[in-house]
């Protein structure tokens, strides 16, 4: 069973409004989407997206079996949250969810090739009407572009080691399975500590294949440009690149006061400016971490739109 991660601090931070308008940039499974409709009540109006359209005809039946709620689909990726409210004709928003990375159920099916606990295609495409899979990219970028890629999205100390490994072991085979990767990262770099070594190769080349980075910082702009005044934004991550890249960004917006040589102060920051609902990241409790280990990795950070 899918269980949503900070379900309830989640939907807290957004503080629901009774007949609002929300987007669930990541739809997933529809778990946050549904608490957050149940909150609203009557009238709340939910735009769902998501780029897996098996998790979209998952998370049909549950969402409208909500009474009074008004729910609208869409087969996309949340970096174009902005232009699908828009075209929808819904204009600004109460709130917006994105729940980042990829969910339990996408990890726990071998054939997604998400994960290497069971050997599978190497796949780890979100929407799978795309064309690029990790075996394309692992079969037809350089040395230089592998090492670019283990380095800057997963942040693997071993980068160069392991690309310069993929690279010689596909001229004599093609390397074409979780197994076949995760096996190869292990004998290049051997196993220390409680993680499998290939967990940042498979991170890394995740994040390529599905331009997670991109999207995360399309969603992000447009997503407050968006959002009502006192709307609020909230975003879950998993990997601290991610979660960098969004703690500075809603800080840019938060801005900060500086002084005046001749008196006074002054805000400086990118507009539309924010307020932290979220003063740090919020992590998951001991509580929830025990019946949900992929929740110890979680992090949410909300923000609030203040009036220009």
């Amino acid at each position: 069973m899918h269980i949503p991660v900070l379900l309830r601090e989640v939907v807290d931070s957004l503080a629901i409004r009774p007949g609002g308008v929300y987007v669930d940039g990541t739809l997933g499974r529809g778990g946050h989407a549904r608490e957050i409709l149940l909150r609203g009540g009557a009238g709340t109006t939910l735009v769902g997206i998501d780029r897996d359209e098996q998790a979209l005809a998952e998370s049909a039946a549950r969402l409208e079996s909500v009474a009074g709620a008004n729910v609208v689909l869409v087969h996309g990726c949340h970096g174009s949250l902005a232009e699908i409210v828009q075209k929808k004709g819904i204009g600004e928003v109460d709130g917006i969810l994105l729940d980042l990375g990829v969910s339990s159920p996408q990890l726990d099916e071998p054939g997604r090739g998400f994960s290497f606990r069971a050997d599978g295609p190497l796949d780890m495409r979100m929407d799978r009407s795309r064309d690029v899979t990790a075996a394309s990219l692992v079969a037809t970028r350089t040395e230089a572009e592998l090492a670019g890629i283990l380095q800057t999205l997963g942040e693997e100390p071993n980068a160069r080691r392991i690309a310069r490994a993929i690279v010689q072991a596909r001229a004599a085979r093609p390397i074409e399975t979780t197994g076949q990767l995760a096996e190869l990262v292990e004998r290049t770099v051997g196993r220390h500590g409680p993680h499998h070594p290939a967990t940042r190769t498979f991170q890394a080349l995740r994040m390529a294949v599905n331009d997670e980075i991109g999207e995360l910082e399309r969603a992000l702009d447009g997503g407050l440009g968006v959002l009502k005044a006192g709307g609020r934004f909230a975003v879950i991550t998993f990997e601290s690149l991610t979660d960098r890249i969004v703690k500075r960004f809603f800080a840019a917006h938060a801005g900060r006061m500086v002084s005046l040589q001749q008196g006074g102060e002054r805000w400086e920051g990118l507009l539309p400016r924010v307020r932290p609902v979220t003063r740090r990241a919020v992590v998951a409790s001991a509580e929830e971490t025990d019946v949900n280990p992929r929740a110890r990795s979680a992090k949410l950070r909300t923000v609030e739109r203040m009036a220009a």
